[in-house]
């Protein structure tokens, strides 16, 4: 038991080193925390449910030498991040920007169920009961009953 800790310890240890290559990293380590910081916030166009940071693709190597360059050359978090949404659109990012786009994207759902319901609610309240048989509905139903019975 004790085995299979030691060698799952080991291969988590050699998959973190495979994911952060040393020879990448920024010099100043302020501007690498940075970089990290922007990497968890960036959707991998590849895999596209990772961030860069999980990713092992070409296109997420790639992206992280842009941010890497990008904190070098002393650009802000929001500067890097919109040179990203206007090279490869506002997908990239894996929390997007509050925009009426974005509010209309994910509230419309909700709105469409709350007018559904109150277009139900509407109806079922406007309904008309149904009319009462006549004397000749009674008078002929009446009679088809007792033809029935033996």
């Amino acid at each position: 038991m004790r085995l299979r800790a030691a060698l799952a310890a080991l291969a988590g240890v050699f998959c973190l080193a495979a994911a952060s290559d040393p020879a990448e990293r920024l010099p100043d380590p302020g501007q690498e925390a940075q970089a990290r910081a922007i990497f968890r916030d960036v959707r991998c166009l590849v895999c596209q449910n990772e961030s860069i940071d999980d990713s092992e693709a070409e296109l997420a190597h790639d992206l992280r030498q842009i941010v890497r360059e990008q904190v070098k050359a002393g650009r802000s978090d929001a500067e890097i991040k919109r040179f990203l949404t206007d090279r490869y659109g506002e997908f990239v990012l894996l929390t997007p920007s509050w925009s009426a786009g974005n509010l209309a994207l994910w509230g419309g759902p909700f709105l469409v169920l709350i007018l559904g319901a109150a277009l139900l609610f509407a109806r079922l309240r406007n309904r008309t009961p149904e009319a009462e048989l006549t004397d000749v509905e009674l008078e002929r139903l009446s009679s088809i009953s007792k033809d029935e019975t033996p």
